[in-house]
């Protein structure tokens, strides 16, 4: 059995990191930390061929869909994350709140800040999360309350009534808002396209037998798999995303997107089609370079499948199952803040 088509996305993720550390320039960066970066860079998956969740390294889908859920409920305060067990936004937290603490503190000695492990255990405390918990108005608040418009929810409602539509759009990246952020959008847009399936595309979800005539006529085929609630549309994603911490980051926001894109197929009856992913400055940190040598040096494994079993996309609630993940183990590396 040829396998490698399943490869394609561990293949095209460990091409991206060859051409950063071969071609990649040296620039500063907001963090301090430095980065070597190329400007441009195009992701594109075939959803058929497999969920792309990379195996070159163990990723935690869990915690992807702990985030996605709280980005679709329009929530901006990490307590929801802490619920769930993801703290993947706790160092932006911790930022704000070193922020306010020089602000307003600084000049009082006797009031030294907390460290990063004393803030987190203090959000255990009742009614810390209302203090320090809210991440101003990112993604979240964007996609469903952006200046009074529930996007999502108007997303879902286009599809289902003007499929064709060239304004099947998200955005998060509201120029108003970004000075309330605690952290601009990196990924800070989607756009969908659909398009019709033909008879034969509509048989092979059905059938893993081509249609041969023989029982079923056509017209009575077509009745049958509209009875059947059989896909009429295959809907694409693309996003596009401004600063790609390449070796933490992009890893995630591929899941997340083919998550998304499951969950909006899921919700208005299409198959998941293309994931295309459009990258402004793509950079590894200088602290994850010898990390990203050694995923170059592991072989792929088959991808898994991901079948969403329920959702409720307009209430940020959804369950999958995740078939037949297989990985090598994890490879850490700071975050850079």
């Amino acid at each position: 059995m040829n396998l490698s088509k399943y490869y394609t996305i561990d293949k095209q993720y460990q091409n991206l990191l060859s051409i950063i550390l071969e071609e990649g320039i040296y620039k500063k960066d907001r963090t301090g930390t430095g980065t070597k970066s190329i400007f441009g860079h195009t992701i594109r998956w075939d959803m058929s061929q497999g969920f792309p969740l990379l195996t070159t390294k163990r990723m935690p889908i869990k915690t992807i869909a702990t985030e996605l859920k709280w980005f679709l409920k329009g929530d901006t305060n990490i307590k929801f994350l802490h619920d769930n067990n993801c703290h993947i936004w706790d160092g932006d937290a911790y930022k704000n709140y070193l922020n306010i603490y020089h602000y307003n503190l600084k000049d009082d000695k006797t009031i030294q800040p907390l460290s990063m492990d004393e803030f987190i255990e203090d959000f255990k405390e009742e009614g810390e999360f209302e203090v320090w918990g809210d991440l101003g108005p990112i993604y979240g608040k964007q996609w469903r309350d952006w200046n009074g418009k529930d996007q999502i929810k108007n997303l879902i409602n286009e599809l289902k009534i003007n499929p064709d539509s060239r304004r099947l759009m998200v955005n998060a990246w509201n120029v108003s808002d970004l000075h309330k952020m605690a952290l601009p959008p990196c990924h800070y847009g989607f756009q969908i396209y659909t398009k019709e399936l033909n008879f034969h595309e509509r048989w092979s979800l059905y059938s893993n037998e081509p249609y041969d005539g023989n029982g079923l006529g056509m017209i009575n085929a077509l009745d049958f798999m509209d009875d059947e609630e059989i896909p009429t549309r295959s809907i694409s994603l693309m996003w596009n995303q401004r600063s790609v911490d390449t070796f933490l980051g992009l890893p995630f926001n591929i899941a997340s997107y083919a998550l998304l894109l499951k969950l909006i197929a899921h919700e208005v009856n299409m198959v998941p089609n293309q994931l295309i992913g459009n990258l402004g400055d793509v950079h590894l940190y200088k602290n994850h370079i010898e990390q990203a040598k050694e995923q170059l040096k592991r072989d792929p494994i088959m991808l898994p499948k991901l079948n969403i079993v329920a959702s409720d996309i307009l209430k940020g609630e959804f369950v999958y199952e995740l078939i037949g993940y297989e990985s090598h183990k994890s490879i850490k590396a700071p975050l850079s803040n």
